[in-house]
């Protein structure tokens, strides 16, 4: 087992533009916990919403764990999220006034081995900004490799 695990969620930021970051817990089964130690999860597909105040990560894979018996848990169910009333009311407030959305960034375990959620307040990108991305990406790319040659 590896010691920390750094699932990311790599389209977030060319897709959607990051406003404010959270990090919030998550309810996990015992099997679904194992699995995220190995590494076999995946929030690149993944989402976030309200359910009566709550907040769920709807579309996160968590493979199913290869040495558990017959209490396995389902890959893609809702998890719910764990933050405090005010990230939420906040958050919820953020998602019905201005319409943004609230996607997972990244999956990782504390020091002490707990699964936790960054989750990002964002907004969707129109194409021409993914476009600026890419060209402010190659150029970033481009002075890098410049700058190498001259070391």
């Amino acid at each position: 087992m590896q010691k920390t695990v750094n699932i990311l969620n790599k389209r977030a930021r060319f897709d959607y533009e990051i406003i404010e970051t959270y990090t919030a817990g998550i309810v996990l089964a015992g099997s679904e916990i194992k699995s995220i130690r190995l590494g076999k999860a995946s929030i690149a597909e993944s989402f976030c919403e309200f359910h009566e105040h709550e907040l769920f990560a709807i579309n996160t894979n968590i493979e199913e764990y290869a040495y558990s018996r017959s209490f396995s848990h389902t890959p893609k169910s809702e998890r719910k999220l764990l933050l405090n009333k005010k990230e939420l009311k906040g958050l919820l407030k953020s998602v019905q006034n201005k319409g943004l959305t609230i996607i997972p960034l990244k999956l990782f375990t504390n020091e002490k081995g707990i699964a936790k959620l960054d989750i990002g307040l964002a907004r969707g990108k129109k194409n021409y900004d993914k476009r600026e991305t890419m060209k402010e990406r190659d150029s970033k790319r481009d002075i890098d490799r410049i700058k190498k040659e001259f070391k």
